[in-house]
C-alpha cells in the first residue's frame, strides 16, 4: 500500500494539461497483401450489420477465449490451404530468404516436426530488429547476434537463430489444423504492442497496454530503452500485485490504472470497484448509468492454487492480466472471479457460469494432467511439461491437447449452443512471419507502440463459418470489439476517462480493426441453415492425451500447401533445442 499511495501522491502533483485529441488516427490503415497494397474492407450495409448484430445476441450468450501464448501466424499456418501463407508472392517479398552468418548459407523456410522448441527473443527491441521496418528479413542475424552477445555459443546461437525460420503442420499440431479447417481461421490478426507476453495479455483485456495513462501521467511513461516499468507495458515484469511465483519479485510493473473490460463487463456492478478507482471514477458512474446488466466473467489460469510450497511453481504471474490492475485485485468483488485453471471443468459440467458469461483460459508451467512430451529423453521431459504453447517449456502437442480438453468440456456442456471458441495467442514468439504489420501511434521510446506481428486466431462455434479463412484485418483489440458487439458493450474508448486521452488508449473504436464478425456465418445466426454440430468440435479423449497424437495431415485429409523455394530438410547446423536440452 505505501507504494500505491507515492504513487497517488506524485500524480497529485501532475498539471493534466496534455491537450484534448479526437479519434485515434491510423498511420497505416493498409496492409501489403500478395504484393498488391489493398485497403481496408469496408462495413457491411449498415441494414444487414443490425440484423446481423440482433442475430448475433440472439445465439451467442457465452464466450471462451483461450489465450495461448507466443507463436507466429507462419510458424503454425504457414503452408494452410487459402490463407496468406509462405507460398504467397507477398512472402517472396518480405523475408523469404535470410542469411545465416555464423553458418555462411542462405536459408528459407523449412518444416520441422518436432513439438519441444527453444525459446527466441521476442523481447520489444528484437521484434523490431527482426521485422526490419517491415522487411521481415532480420530474423536469422538478430536472433544469433542476441546470443551471442549473451555469451551462448556459436551452436546454440545458429540454432535458434534458425529455428526462427522453421514452420510446423498438421502433422505436428492436427488438433489446431482440425479446428482450422472445420471453422474459420483468421489470417490478418496481429499483436497489438510489439513486445513479449505481458503487453499481449493486457491487451487483450483493455485494448491498450497503458497509452491512456502515459497521457494522463506523463512521468509514468515507461523509460526510452524499454526496460523497467512505466507505461504503456511493453516488457514482462511481475505486476504489482501478488501472488508471484517463486517469491517476491524485485522489481514491479506499476500499478495498471485504465480501463479494463472486467470494468465494463461489470455493467452496473462497476460501483464494486471502490479501491483504487481514481483513473476509472468517471468510468464506473458511465456505466452505472446504463443500468446494464452484468456480464459474468472468469479468469481461470493454472498453479493459481499452490501447491503447498508457497512458490507457485506452475504459475505464470506475468500472464495474469487481471492481477496488473490494482482496483481488479484489490476489490475482493472482481478478484474472486480469478481462478485456478483446475475449477473450470467441474464449473462447465456443472453449468455454473452464469447465465452470460466470458471466460478467459491460461495454461502455465506445468500441466496438471500429467502428460509427458513424446520425447522419452527425460530432460526434454523434465523442461516441457507445459501447457500455454511457450517455447522453451511448453510442449506444441500437450499444448493443443490442453485446447482440446476444454474445447471438447464445451462441446459436451449445455454451453455448446450458445458459445462462440476463441482460440489466440499473445505474441509471435520472435519466429518468422513475412506481413508487415500496419503502423499506429509512436510509444515513447519512438518506435510504434503497435502493431507487432502476426498472431493465429481461431473461432470456434455452431454459428461459424465452415472450412473459411476469414483475411479481416484485426488485433488484439479486435476481442474488446467482439464482447461489445455481442454483449452490447460500451467501446473502452468511449468511456469518459479514456476518450479525452485519444489517440492514446484503447483502440476498439478503431474501424480498421475487425470485430471478428466476418467469422460467423450469417444464415447460420438467422435460423435458416443449421448450426454446427457439436461433434464437429470434438476429438476423443483417448486422441486428445496419446504423445505424439494419432492424428496427421493424412488422416485429417488436409494438405498443406507447396511452398515454392522452400528447403526440402533443415538447413545444417539446425537443431530444434539448445545444447543444454537434447
Amino acid at each position: 500500500m505505501a507504494q500505491r499511495k507515492s504513487t497517488a501522491q506524485r500524480r497529485a502533483s501532475n498539471a493534466l494539461s496534455l491537450p484534448v485529441s479526437g479519434r485515434r488516427l491510423l498511420v497505416i490503415a493498409c496492409l501489403a497483401l500478395a504484393g498488391t497494397i489493398l485497403p481496408v474492407r469496408l462495413d457491411a450495409d449498415a441494414d444487414d450489420r443490425q440484423v446481423l448484430l440482433a442475430n448475433l445476441r440472439a445465439r451467442i450468450h457465452h464466450v471462451f477465449v483461450i489465450y495461448q501464448e507466443n507463436r507466429s501466424f507462419d510458424s503454425y499456418f504457414g503452408t494452410f490451404p487459402g490463407a496468406d501463407n509462405l507460398a504467397s508472392p507477398a512472402a517472396q517479398a518480405h523475408g523469404f530468404r535470410q542469411y545465416d552468418p555464423i553458418g555462411k548459407q542462405w536459408v528459407t523456410p523449412f518444416l520441422i516436426r518436432d513439438p519441444d522448441l527453444a525459446d527466441a527473443d521476442h523481447s520489444r527491441p528484437a521484434l523490431y530488429a527482426k521485422a526490419n521496418g517491415g522487411k521481415m528479413d532480420a530474423y536469422i542475424a538478430t536472433e544469433e547476434q542476441r546470443m551471442l552477445r549473451e555469451g551462448a555459443t556459436p551452436q546454440d546461437a545458429q540454432r535458434v537463430g534458425l529455428l526462427t525460420m522453421a514452420h510446423e503442420d498438421c502433422d505436428t499440431v492436427p488438433f489446431l489444423w482440425k479446428y482450422a479447417a472445420t471453422f474459420a481461421l483468421y489470417d490478418h490478426i496481429f499483436q497489438a504492442m510489439y513486445g513479449p507476453s505481458t503487453p499481449g495479455n493486457i491487451d487483450l483485456v483493455a485494448a491498450q497496454t497503458g497509452q491512456t495513462q502515459w497521457a494522463r501521467h506523463p512521468d509514468e511513461a515507461v523509460s526510452a530503452s524499454d526496460e523497467g516499468p512505466g507505461v504503456p507495458v511493453v516488457d514482462d515484469l511481475y505486476p504489482a500485485f501478488g501472488p508471484y511465483h517463486r517469491g517476491e519479485p524485485k522489481r514491479k510493473q506499476d500499478d495498471l490504472t485504465f480501463a479494463n473490460l472486467f470494468l465494463t463487463l461489470s455493467g452496473v456492478s462497476a460501483t464494486q470497484a471502490v479501491i483504487d478507482n481514481g483513473d476509472v471514477k468517471d468510468d464506473i458512474s458511465y456505466l452505472a448509468a446504463t443500468g446494464k446488466t452484468p456480464v459474468s466473467w472468469g479468469w481461470y489460469q493454472e498453479g493459481f492454487k499452490d501447491d503447498g510450497s508457497g512458490t507457485y511453481p506452475a504459475y505464470v504471474t506475468h500472464h495474469n492480466a487481471a492481477q496488473y490492475f490494482g482496483y481488479v485485485r484489490l476489490n475482493q468483488a472482481f478478484w474472486r472471479n480469478v481462478h485456478d485453471l483446475t475449477d473450470l471443468l467441474p464449473a462447465i459440467r456443472d453449468g455454473a457460469l452464469g447465465d452470460r458469461s466470458v471466460t478467459f483460459i491460461k495454461g502455465g508451467y506445468r500441466n496438471p494432467f500429467g502428460w509427458l512430451p513424446a520425447n522419452v529423453d527425460p530432460t526434454v521431459r523434465a523442461a516441457f511439461r507445459g501447457d500455454d504453447d511457450h517455447p522453451g517449456y511448453s510442449d506444441s502437442q500437450i499444448s493443443e491437447a490442453l485446447v482440446a480438453t476444454y474445447v471438447n468440456a464445451i462441446a459436451r456442456s449445455r454451453y455448446w449452443q450458445d458459445a462462440a471458441i476463441i482460440i489466440l495467442w499473445d505474441d509471435s514468439e520472435g519466429y518468422y512471419d513475412h506481413v508487415p504489420p500496419p503502423v499506429f501511434e509512436t510509444c515513447p521510446d519512438g518506435h510504434p507502440c503497435g502493431d507487432g506481428p502476426r498472431v493465429p486466431l481461431i473461432l470456434i462455434s455452431p454459428y461459424a463459418k465452415s472450412a473459411t479463412v476469414i483475411h479481416d484485418p484485426g488485433d488484439h483489440a479486435s476481442f474488446a470489439k467482439f464482447l461489445g458487439a455481442v454483449f452490447d458493450l460500451p467501446a473502452l474508448a468511449s468511456l469518459p476517462d479514456e476518450k479525452p486521452y485519444l489517440p492514446r488508449g484503447p483502440r476498439d473504436d478503431n474501424p480498421a480493426l475487425t470485430d471478428l464478425l466476418g467469422g460467423f456465418d450469417p444464415a447460420r445466426l438467422a435460423g435458416t441453415a443449421p448450426p454446427i454440430p457439436a461433434a464437429a468440435a470434438e476429438i476423443p479423449d483417448d486422441v486428445v492425451a496419446s504423445f505424439p497424437p494419432p492424428l496427421d495431415c493424412k488422416r485429417l485429409g488436409i494438405e498443406p500447401v507447396a511452398v515454392p523455394g522452400a528447403l526440402p530438410a533443415p538447413p545444417p547446423g539446425f537443431a530444434p533445442r539448445t545444447s543444454g536440452r537434447p
